[in-house]
């Protein structure tokens, strides 16, 4: 694939175009003057796309003699995308180094493996690490984990591994401490073990340190997920309050309070979800998490039928309240078997984003440089996406050449809220003359899957996805006339629609450059296009 950047010395000029409806879709008739508006159908299907939606959750062992470990299976992980499933949640169990602060090459090459096989499979992996899993209740001490200096030692090891896979790990359970790594039967991190519930502030402070190393070890634009809100609370110093939940300008930045958020593996057990709000009362906890959630990763599983609450009138409340991006599709079965089968569909349609184009419009410019691409997306999900999503105008020539131009406007789809419908806008000043068809392109951006279609975002839309190339066709076509800088200059005629000149082209109505100036300040334009090559479509 052969990338260029900037401009072909000849084709400067961008304002002569036609939109042009696919066949299917109508042509909206309040479309603004000289622009051609197309709508677009939502569609119910469930839609398979990444960090969102059902998962799998499994868990693997490394005993002290090397034993347990069972690795991740490509064929089983193809399945559950066939499932409509494209993610999992994996539990690494580490016994054998419970004591041992070193681990071993033998390990870390069999988590590589793991991510490896992810990848190929289409799959992303929410990753958790524990010394030990808990059996039969009552639980007595002692648990089994490890001390915090172990632990500390063994995340500083693990950063390699999640840095060079992190396009296949959108957030990493805060893991290591007590019993399934959630936080409460533990050997280390209480006063007296006996007695778990009782955490005090060394405790808390011991705890904290395990969630800044994962942090410092991450990409910053991936973050950890702690098991109470009480935790993401004493890590910052703040109390349980909606106010001192994560706002919208400090989203999605490098800063603790933006890279934590929340999995709850006992959704509606109980009154407090068997210890996950911890406030008193505990309305505060649920109306921080409530804030919170709406710019960081929430996921979890349900563990006990409680009618009423667990049933799906009041489940899918909750889930759409705290703005739910994942849930476990395999426990507990018992209440996941009540919701019925349209709110188990339901659930799988709108856990996490669930993007549904509306419209986009083609507008020609009055002057040079100024013709726009502008979309419409409204988002039916419970959340939003929680990992970096850059919104890409993508326009594909017939030669197969592909130019990419960033949209304007909240274009990271995190900024797409649920229940909220975005515009974004794109600038064609620095597009090549060509005639190109338009698609929104929704890529991953990591390196390691940004050209796979499996990690892209399909909107909820019928007839649109290309599932060739990963992008949501538009049903549009643009033509943008070259203009040589030799070439005569047609006056602009005041009287045309667009407040250019018209041009013959055979494809209706054109708007040349009118001046050098215009040239000029086209051939200067701050917009940034990359061009690509690409295999034609059969």
């Amino acid at each position: 694939m052969k990338r260029i950047l900037g401009l072909p010395a000849l084709a400067l000029a961008a304002v002569c175009l036609t939109a042009v409806a696919a066949p299917a879709v109508a042509a909206a008739a309040d479309a603004p003057p000289g622009a051609t508006t197309v709508s677009y159908e939502a569609s119910d299907e469930v839609i398979a796309n990444p960090q969102r939606g059902f998962d799998h959750t499994n868990n693997t062992h490394y005993q002290a003699d090397g034993s347990g470990y069972t690795p991740l299976d490509e064929a089983t992980l193809e399945g559950y995308r066939a499932e409509g499933i494209t993610q999992i949640v994996r539990v690494f169990y580490l016994e054998k180094f419970v004591a041992n602060p070193v681990l071993d090459d033998a390990y870390l090459a069999l988590l590589q493996a793991d991510f490896d096989t992810a990848r190929a499979a289409g799959i992303s992996v929410i990753a958790r690490f524990a010394y030990v899993q808990g059996g039969d209740w009552p639980y007595s001490p002692p648990y089994g984990d490890a001390s915090l200096d172990v632990v500390l030692a063994h995340i500083h090891q693990l950063g390699p591994i999640l840095r060079a896979n992190a396009d296949v790990i959108p957030v990493v359970q805060n893991g290591f401490v007590g019993l399934w790594g959630e936080g409460y039967y533990t050997d280390h991190f209480v006063a007296d073990p006996a007695d778990p519930g009782v955490v005090t502030a060394e405790d808390w402070a011991n705890r904290s340190a395990v969630t800044q190393a994962l942090l410092d070890e991450l990409p910053a634009d991936r973050g950890v997920q702690v098991r109470t809100m009480l935790s993401k609370q004493e890590l910052l110093g703040v109390p349980a309050s909606a106010d001192s939940a994560v706002t919208a300008e400090q989203a999605f930045t490098d800063t603790p309070i933006a890279r934590v958020g929340h999995h709850n593996d006992c959704l509606l057990a109980a009154p407090d979800d068997f210890g996950t709000f911890l406030s008193d009362p505990i309305t505060l906890d649920q109306e921080y998490l409530e804030a919170d959630s709406l710019y960081v990763p929430v996921g979890g599983e349900t563990c006990a039928v409680n009618p009423p609450r667990s049933e799906w009138e009041s489940a899918s409340a909750e889930m759409a309240r705290y703005h739910y991006s994942y849930l476990n599709a395999d426990y507990n079965q018992d209440v996941l078997d009540t919701w019925g089968e349209a709110g188990l569909k339901e659930t799988a349609q709108r856990l996490g984003y669930r993007f549904v184009l509306t419209s986009s419009t083609v507008t020609p410019g009055a002057d040079a440089g100024t013709a726009t691409v502008s979309l419409d997306v409204r988002n039916d999900g419970w959340a939003a996406p929680y990992t970096p999503r850059p919104a890409v105008l993508e326009l594909t020539a017939a030669d197969g050449t592909v130019t990419d131009v960033p949209f304007t406007g909240n274009a990271d789809a995190r900024r797409w809220l649920p229940g909220t419908t975005t515009t974004v806008t794109a600038s064609l000043a620095e597009v090549p003359a060509g005639t190109y068809s338009l698609a929104l392109a929704l890529r991953a951006p990591d390196a390691g899957t940004a050209a796979d279609p499996r990690f892209a975002v399909q909107t909820a839309n019928v007839g649109t996805w290309n599932t060739t190339t990963g992008v949501n066709e538009l049903g549009q076509t643009v033509t943008i006339a070259a203009a040589d800088l030799a070439a005569p200059v047609t006056p602009a005629d005041p009287g045309s629609g667009s407040g250019a000149a018209l041009a013959a082209t055979g494809e209706g109505p054109v708007a040349p450059i009118a001046g050098g100036l215009a040239l000029l300040l086209l051939a200067l334009g701050a917009g940034l296009v990359i061009t690509r090559m690409r295999a034609r479509r059969v």
